[in-house]
């Protein structure tokens, strides 16, 4: 039951600090709630998919099925929440002013929205199919019955959506001089840990080299399975153990993500 329920939790944590941090950002977008709901149900379908499919995707690609399954899904949630940041760099400030006088940027924000269910969904997509693989993997091993695996289950559910939320909620509590300032910084730190750990799948499928494995080994002091590991792995992309990829990965995101950022804020000449 431990086990399930720390499987769960890590799982649907990553997924509410997501869902959590991108709605915060999004907070005065007209109609995100709406498309929120609609990547969260697509989400899950997606999930339910994955699980009728397991003995498929392990199989696909000579075994490293789920390693590519999960690196394309993270490189296209890395698209998206690049596209998000710097839209809402140059877009957050008028909205958050006065959403009633922005008709124009309404417009654009449909748009931004429909960004927002493709992140949403592949957030949920993601951890949702980890979590269905994880747990089967423990129920083909036999270890532990279905009533333990479905009250830890449970357990992890309820636990990583609280602390989500939690986050979520403190976002909205930041004054907003330094509101789009902190959820800018925290989806780009999102975006860059996700990138590390594509890198991560496809150094596992071998379609990556690892440039030096590990880098660095902080588990000793900061074991990633731990709670405050498994929240900076959920933030930041924290990895105990990183190849030399994954950093490579991490720096090139953020730098240009950033470099992004600071483009889109730039006055435009009329």
């Amino acid at each position: 039951m431990f086990g399930t329920a720390v499987i769960v939790f890590r799982e649907v944590l990553e997924a509410a600090i997501i869902i959590g941090i991108v709605a915060a950002a999004t907070h005065d977008v007209p109609g995100r709630k709406r498309w929120l709901a609609a990547g969260l149900l697509a989400g899950l379908v997606g999930s339910a998919v994955v699980a009728a499919s397991t003995d498929a995707i392990g199989a696909f690609a000579s075994g490293i099925g789920q390693e590519l399954f999960n690196a394309i899904v993270l490189g296209i949630a890395v698209s998206m929440l690049a596209w998000h940041n710097i839209w809402m760099s140059s877009h957050g400030a008028e909205l958050a002013a006065n959403a009633r006088h922005v008709g124009r940027e309404i417009r654009e924000g449909r748009s931004e929205c429909s960004i927002l269910l493709i992140v949403v969904g592949l957030a949920v997509l993601r951890e949702g199919s980890e979590t269905v693989l994880f747990l089967y993997g423990i129920a083909a091993s036999g270890n532990g019955g279905t009533t333990p695996m479905l009250a830890g289950g449970l357990i992890g559910l309820l636990g990583g959506i609280i602390v989500g939320y939690a986050i979520y909620a403190g976002l909205l509590r930041i004054p907003m001089r330094w509101f789009f300032a902190a959820t800018g910084a925290l989806v780009l730190l999102l975006a860059a840990g996700m990138a590390s750990q594509a890198a991560r799948f496809l150094i596992q499928a071998d379609i990556l080299p690892s440039l030096a494995s590990p880098l660095w080994d902080t588990s000793a002091i900061l074991p990633e399975q731990s709670v405050p590991g498994m929240l900076l792995h959920s933030l930041i992309g924290y990895d105990a153990q990183p190849a030399g990829m994954q950093l490579v990965f991490y720096v090139v995101v953020l730098t240009a993500i950033a470099a992004g950022m600071q483009w889109a804020k730039r006055p435009r000449k009329i």
